[in-house]
């Protein structure tokens, strides 16, 4: 398929192709559906904020994505249109219960999308209970990931401000989808940066096995070894009949969050080096084990192009780290940002392959797999400095996620900033059949008495944390 409705057609990136392969596996078709919103403390004046969606919607590439299915290949391309003509529609929750609104954005965002030549996205102007006002936005993750998303209402906010008040400048204009679309495809298609990348890991992958861990403990893997009569079996099954899920949110507050930046900032580590030897600590306590692996994943937004084009951009790659019981609580975060250093810089690599060859190299039955969880950081926030609601006497606003109903993994850990106080917020994506709601309070306890334990000292050792825990 060369051209679709007079457009040219692009193959699926890496990134794409990984979603695609899920929504494959997934009987719900709502699978790919990500749904946020963004409300300020202000009377809008709906006019022009429809306005403005329509002149983000217009310059935002993602918005145009259109996917075609060609029948005689099986093969799904894209390609972009020129306008986008969906309808912006307008909500007044005013009067509902706060929890009845929520619900129905959720329904809003467990509606699927028709997978070919159609809009992948749903926009609301909506007034919610508290009087705060804004934007719901549903989006497919082939078209955008968190990063684009945010970049999106950002967009909204600064053209919207920039209508109202004179001292807004309008912002500058997003780059192109299809230069960055086009740069991806030439990687994949055989350059000597992918073979690189392919070599690097390849031999990571042949470096040595690792050992399946989960929240619950050894069970899982225990079973495994009984099933397969194989007592020294490092894979387990890590799947459930079915897809359901939910979210579940906890709240650190601006406070106690501001611990955890100052000491990143002190001790020169990012925030996910942080997080992870926080959930690996746990991890290592529950499955009486050093070596841990966890799923990361790589934005791949390191360039300004990259950032505003738009896009999905995310790659998933397993995260191994052995950090014995000996190694202070610092020199396991120095190995965890070293290890992630190596894969940031070969993270263009397709992960499908990635997760092809692993399973090839090691035998791996259908299903089985190492990783118990996954975890994401986003330091992406909508606050920031520059034009846009700084300029408007710091009004208060509010983000919020919503839960499509279904996942594809059972457990998936997303912190972000909370845009009301900067603090973090833990955002569980959890199968109803894998992991329970109490189980995620205690997961999110221990990680926060990890944390916190070994920042005010973080040359306490790893053992000494796990028995203080």
């Amino acid at each position: 398929m060369k051209t679709r409705k007079g457009y040219k057609t692009y193959p699926l990136t890496a990134a794409q192709s990984l979603h695609h392969f899920s929504l494959l596996t997934c009987p719900l078709d709502q699978l790919l559906n990500i749904g946020s919103s963004l409300t300020i403390q202000l009377d809008l004046d709906w006019d022009v904020m429809r306005e403005a969606i329509r002149e983000a919607v217009s310059r935002s590439d993602s918005m145009k994505i259109r996917f075609a299915l060609d029948k005689k290949e099986n093969k799904v391309y894209q390609y972009l249109v020129e306008e986008d003509d969906a309808p912006i529609e307008h909500f007044d929750f005013t009067g509902w219960r706060e929890e009845d609104a929520v619900a129905k954005m959720n329904e809003w965002t467990s509606t699927p999308f028709p997978r070919y030549d159609t809009p992948m996205h749903k926009i609301v102007m909506v007034k919610m209970p508290d009087g705060y006002q804004g934007t719901y936005v549903c989006v497919d993750h082939m078209t955008m990931d968190a990063q684009s998303l945010i970049a999106f209402f950002r967009d909204i906010i600064e053209i919207y401000s920039h209508k109202k008040y004179n001292a807004v400048d309008y912002p500058k204009e997003m780059s192109s989808y299809i230069e960055q679309l086009k740069k991806d495809l030439a990687y994949e298609a055989g350059s000597k940066a992918s073979q690189r990348d392919r070599e690097f890991f390849h031999k990571l992958i042949e470096s040595g096995e690792p050992m399946y861990t989960n929240v619950y403990g050894p069970a899982v893997l225990e079973a495994e070894r009984e099933k397969t009569g194989d007592p020294n079996c490092r894979a387990a099954v890590n799947e459930t009949k079915s897809m359901e899920a939910h979210l579940r949110n906890f709240h650190l507050t601006g406070e106690p969050s501001s611990r955890l930046f100052a000491f990143c900032e002190e001790h020169h580590v990012s925030m996910t080096c942080l997080l992870m030897m926080g959930l690996r600590t746990y991890m290592q306590k529950m499955n009486n084990t050093d070596d841990v692996s966890i799923t990361t994943t790589v934005a791949r937004r390191a360039t300004l192009t990259e950032k505003r084009s738009g896009g999905t951009r995310i790659h998933c790659f397993p995260f191994r780290t052995i950090v014995p019981l000996e190694d202070t609580f610092l020199e396991g975060i120095c190995k965890i940002r070293d290890g992630q250093n190596m894969i940031f810089r070969h993270a263009n690599f397709s992960s499908p392959e990635y997760f092809y060859y692993r399973s090839q190299y090691y035998n791996l039955k259908p299903g089985q797999t190492y990783e118990g969880m996954a975890l994401t950081y986003q330091p992406m926030a909508v606050k920031y400095e520059g034009p846009g609601l700084e300029k408007l006497e710091d009004i208060k606003y509010k983000a919020a996620r919503y839960g499509n109903g279904v996942a594809a993994q059972p457990l998936y850990l997303t912190v972000s900033h909370h845009p009301e106080d900067d603090g973090l917020d833990f955002c569980f994506e959890y199968q109803d059949g894998m992991v329970t709601p109490e189980k995620l309070e205690e997961v999110y306890y221990f990680i926060c008495r990890i944390l916190f334990h070994g920042v005010e000292d973080c040359n306490r050792t790893v053992g000494e944390i796990i028995d203080w825990a």
